[in-house]
């Protein structure tokens, strides 16, 4: 794919969507970024534009600014601790469904990523509420008419050094990651590894739709090499 990419970013004001934001405006592979806050991240770029926008059930009055994406990087979401289950489905399945719905149309050429997280339960039938929900949520935006859509199934996150957003659990726990890495390669990632593990698959096609940690760092390494 020689075309340079145009991208939308959600969660940009987390961890995970703030690291992915970094890759993306520092890669040349990548010509402009769009990303939607309900407050702003305060960051100007040349190749970023930011909306503002309060309300992510109603999309209808940014519709417009939404066309002509190559792909979406949905790194929106919320810790399920203390949640009751309705909530949660409304925050992790009602909304994302509620923006891919919208972007599909808009942009049937789409690449979808979405962030997931490892343990995820694709049979929608399992003890732990998250995981039933997450898979809900891979599973129908699988149905979507995108050009294709990758669910990613990160564990244990490497932050990026520097960035702002990092949790705070991460840092004190980064000198576990090149152990976990050498014990348990699946289970363990680097932040930039995931974003250009998005950037790869949205220029070249990969079999698998699932990502674990195995390929996320497999496609990373092969965008970089």
């Amino acid at each position: 794919m020689n075309k340079k990419l145009s991208v939308i970013i959600t969660g940009a004001t987390g961890m995970v969507g703030e690291g992915v934001l970094h890759v993306c405006l520092e890669h040349p592979m990548v010509e402009k970024v769009l990303i939607i806050n309900r407050k702003s991240l305060g960051l100007t770029h040349p190749k970023l534009t930011e909306v503002i926008h309060a309300d992510f059930y109603d999309l209808s009055a940014i519709e417009d600014r939404l066309k002509g994406y190559d792909a979406c990087y949905f790194c929106l979401g919320v810790s399920s601790v203390g949640m009751k289950e309705a909530d949660y489905h409304k925050v992790t399945y009602k909304l994302t469904m509620h923006m891919a719905e919208l972007l599909a149309r808009q942009n049937g050429e789409m690449i979808f990523c979405y962030v997931s997280g490892q343990g995820t339960d694709s049979s929608e039938q399992g003890r732990s509420m998250w995981a039933r929900i997450k898979g809900k949520t891979e599973n129908d935006l699988a149905k979507l008419p995108f050009k294709k859509v990758y669910a990613y199934r990160p564990g244990f996150i490497k932050p990026i050094p520097g960035l702002s957003r990092t949790n705070s659990l991460y840092k004190y726990f980064n000198w576990l990651y090149p152990i976990g890495r050498f014990l348990y390669p699946n289970g363990f990632n680097t932040l930039k590894e995931i974003a250009l593990s998005m950037l790869y698959v949205s220029a070249h096609d990969y079999p698998h739709w699932i990502m674990n940690g195995k390929e996320i760092a497999e496609t990373a390494k092969l965008l970089r090499g």
